[in-house]
């Protein structure tokens, strides 16, 4: 009984935290330890948050900034993973002559950016994507080199000597052992770009959560303001561990067929 205990308090042992800030959430504004004007208590930021549900308005604002956020990476990583495999493995003079240049880049923040995307695209869902592209082509680009350049060459010489040719090599060899590191930049493009689309939305939109976040600062709704503010993490963390889950499905199949 007693084993039978401790087996379930090591399970929940990283809950507790979550647990008792919640509890303490609830509990400050009530106590007066918290201006529950600028604070309030849990449970009407969750009242909130479900008034706002049962209208479709929340899912209104979660597809707009999911759109987004998806498109984004999806071209970023369509331009930034072959990019990668071309300066990793086939051009690496051009890697090292171009690394110094792209290291520049990768430090400039994209929502500096967004007045220049809004001239050259508008106001409109353009300017916004753009934002989560330059967000998330870095970190896929970086790692993808880096995931490259690490596959053993002994590998590489020995699927040439028993006669595969380049296109098996690549996908037998190269691919498997550069994926975690691209999946790895995937979800560091991911999560950023997600914070930077609330950003811009918050300027520029009619609707995600970045443009809910605002206004309820602006009409001052304060439980509905850290509704937003709780989805938009939910959803953050939602969207890290579906790549997590997609990479354990994806790069053990690769690896699987490259031991093949």
């Amino acid at each position: 009984m007693k084993q039978w205990l401790i087996s379930i308090n090591d399970r929940l042992l990283g809950g507790y935290g979550i647990i008792g800030f919640l509890l303490l959430w609830e509990t400050a504004p009530r106590l007066g330890w918290a201006d529950p004007q600028f604070i309030p208590p849990l449970s009407q930021v969750l009242a909130a948050g479900w008034k706002i549900a049962l209208t479709g308005e929340l899912f209104i604002h979660i597809s707009a900034s999911l759109q987004r956020t998806l498109v984004g990476l999806v071209l970023a990583i369509a331009l930034a993973v072959p990019l990668g495999f071309a300066f990793g493995g086939w051009f690496p003079v051009a890697a090292r002559f171009l690394q110094p240049l792209l290291n520049i880049l990768g430090q400039v923040n994209a929502f500096s950016l967004f007045p220049i995307f809004i001239l050259f695209f508008g106001i409109g869902e353009i300017a916004k994507v753009s934002i989560i592209f330059w967000s998330s082509i870095w970190p896929v680009l970086f790692t993808t080199i880096a995931g490259v350049q690490q596959v053993d060459s002994l590998l590489v010489k020995s699927a040439r000597a028993m006669g595969a040719d380049r296109t098996a090599i690549f996908l037998r060899v190269v691919l498997p052992g550069a994926a975690p590191y691209i999946f790895t930049g995937v979800r560091i493009g991911g999560s950023v770009a997600f914070l930077m689309l609330i950003a811009a939305e918050m300027i520029g939109a009619s609707a995600g959560l970045g443009w809910l976040v605002h206004n309820s600062e602006v009409n001052n709704v304060v439980p509905r303001l850290f509704a937003a503010t709780v989805t938009i993490a939910l959803l953050g963390m939602g969207l890290n561990y579906f790549i997590h889950w997609l990479e354990g499905t994806i790069v053990v199949w690769k690896q699987g067929a490259a031991g093949e």
